[in-house]
């Protein structure tokens, strides 16, 4: 290259050699300043944060101020929150419970003798609801009566039921409508349901009476719970609703009603109601529908480990004990349970070792006693004692396992009813007596020794109430020693640590 060329060609370059060197100085200086404003931007939160919430993050301060109000309901929902809970600490008493009784004014002279058994005037509230006025005697001490709101302006369409299931599916909204002052739960039943109210009250004080909840139970019948359903509580074995799910029920029930005039019963109208507002069925197994025929001794004898809540059907099956009527027979059962309805009719599984038998308590209503050794998981079947509700010996038509009744005729049990009860007080212990039921026996050729010869049964156990307390665990029972000729002596009570009665180990 000419040295003329190069000088030409360096002259050109540095006026852009300068422009360039002027740029980034500019951008240097351009950061520095960014930098230096973000920094003082910085430290002036930092600065409000740290006035403002005591050196906390300066995000929070900024919730912080935006949500002072808010902070104040929450205190508020707080408290709130602090009061039902204090609220759901005061167990649920009689006094907050009402019951709605669905009677006929045909059959209320008999049937009011089933209520009598249970209810207590002093104690309970209640309203019998009735198609028509009837005589009414102020002394027999039963719930005050009142004639269902007529309701002729709905339609019913089932050929197969009757249109008083209408009046009777309102009994809750009715009660509801009388005003009555501090009521937690409405309980649900017929004019021939029995209730043992404190096993009842046991099941309510599991649940929060401020929510919705819709307890009850199902039919023993397979076929029943299909044709109706299965999530449908038994208005005749009794339900519990809530009383913030009544109040909801009322405002749409009758509109509710207008859209099932195909229906069948009051219960299954309840149970679309329910579906409506969204609310399922609670099962609590103490419910009894009793959709049997014939002796219920299989049923009770087996009770499921869970509180004797209410009885039903008790002009359908027969006298829950032989040979007195089922008033009689019903009234009977009370004596136990005013000493301890916590007990009452639960199962016990033990074994006399020595003379190889079963032995089967069921807490004031009966013992069994069989030859040979049976297993636990057999005894807690019920024997199929009864009958479904169409009058078919067919096991597979019941919603529960069953076992039947053994064809061998050293194998019948040999069954011993409550007879008698009496409570030591000072040493807080029961003694109840069952006698035998004195039928036929067939003859048995085992050579081992013979029940016949018992006549009676005496059984030792101390009342406990909280029973229920705990978790669900069949008591248990020991064959004790006697000197007493004819007599079985046994004591039941809560299972001693490790105590399990082994079928096998005899």
């Amino acid at each position: 290259m000419k040295e003329s060329e190069k000088v030409t060609w360096d002259q050109g370059r540095c006026p852009a050699q300068a422009r360039s060197s002027s740029s980034h100085k500019l951008m240097v200086w351009l950061m520095l300043f960014v930098s230096l404003i973000y920094m003082l931007y910085t430290l002036k939160l930092v600065s409000t944060s740290s006035r403002d919430c005591n050196h906390a993050p300066f995000i929070i301060n900024h919730l912080s101020s935006s949500s002072s109000f808010p902070n104040a309901n929450v205190t508020g929902k707080r408290e709130s929150s602090s009061a039902t809970g204090k609220r759901r600490d005061q167990k649920t008493e009689l006094r907050h419970v009402v019951f709605g009784i669905a009677a006929s004014s045909k059959l209320w002279e008999h049937r009011k003798n089933y209520i009598k058994i249970w209810y207590r005037k002093k104690e309970m509230r209640g309203v019998v609801w009735l198609d028509d006025r009837v005589k009414i005697d102020p002394e027999e001490g039963l719930p005050p009566v009142k004639v269902s709101t007529d309701t002729s302006n709905f339609v019913y369409t089932n050929k197969l039921g009757h249109r008083s299931a209408i009046r009777i599916s309102r009994i809750v909204t009715e009660t509801l409508r009388l005003g009555l002052k501090d009521v937690r739960w409405f309980v649900m039943g017929d004019d021939d349901t029995v209730f043992v109210s404190d096993n009842l009250l046991k099941i309510l004080n599991k649940y929060d009476h401020n929510h919705m909840y819709y307890i009850g139970s199902l039919s023993e019948s397979h076929l029943q719970n299909i044709f109706f359903s299965y999530g449908m509580a038994y208005g005749g074995g009794g339900f519990a609703i809530s009383y913030p799910l009544a109040k909801a029920l009322s405002k749409i029930q009758d509109r509710c009603i207008q859209r099932y005039p195909s229906l069948y019963g009051s219960d299954d109208r309840m149970q679309a109601c329910m579906a409506e507002l969204g609310v399922p069925l609670t099962k609590e197994l103490g419910f009894h529908q009793y959709d049997v025929y014939g002796n219920l001794l299989g049923l009770l004898a087996a009770h499921p480990v869970t509180p004797l809540v209410s009885l039903h059907h008790l002009d359908v099956v027969e006298p829950i004990f032989p040979n007195v009527t089922r008033i009689e027979a019903l009234q009977r059962l009370t004596i136990p349970m005013k000493l301890d309805s916590a007990s009452l009719i639960q199962q016990s599984i033990c074994y006399d070792k020595k003379r190889k038998w079963t032995v089967s308590v069921s807490w004031g209503f009966a013992v069994q006693i069989f030859r040979g050794i049976f297993t636990q998981r057999e005894m807690e079947m019920p024997s199929r004692t009864f009958l479904n509700w169409y009058r078919r010996a067919d096991y597979t038509a019941y919603a529960f396992n069953t076992r039947p009744v053994s064809r061998n005729p050293c194998q019948k049990p040999f069954v011993f009813y409550f007879s008698k009860a009496k409570l030591n007080s000072t040493l807080q212990h029961t003694v109840t007596e069952y006698e035998r039921h004195l039928v036929p026996h067939p003859e048995c050729h085992w050579k081992m020794p013979d029940p016949s010869q018992l006549l009676k049964v005496e059984v030792h156990k101390k009342p406990d109430p909280h029973l229920w307390d705990r978790a669900p665990r069949r008591n248990c029972c020991r064959v004790m020693k006697t000197n007493k000729t004819g007599m079985m002596k046994i004591d039941v009570g809560i299972c001693r640590d490790g105590e399990i009665h082994e079928p096998l180990s005899l």
